[in-house]
């Protein structure tokens, strides 16, 4: 049985040797498909992550609580809120 360290290892040459030959096949595409791939993966790369979100979603919950607590804003009734969205998506 091989050590754990090697089957790492492994893993990561496969890895290397598949990212390798995707990237063969891309450079192969006609321009305007990789640019469209290009365009992709650039955007993939800016979406925030799980965590990131959460801690959006947690300083947005914050401001709205402080602005409640202060009186800079009034609170809606949930029923109002509901009419409201009835309205608008009619």
């Amino acid at each position: 049985m091989a050590p754990a360290g090697s089957e790492r290892v492994c893993k990561r040459e496969v890895f290397e040797m598949k990212l390798k030959q995707i990237e063969e096949e891309v450079l192969h595409l006609p321009e305007d498909e990789r640019a469209e791939l290009a365009r992709k993966l650039l955007l993939s790369l800016d979406e925030p992550s799980e965590h990131e979100i959460e801690e959006e979603w947690l300083a947005e919950a914050q401001r709205r609580a402080r602005e409640l607590d202060e009186g800079t804003v009034q609170p809606v009734p949930a029923d109002e809120v509901r009419r409201k969205a009835r309205r608008f998506l009619r």
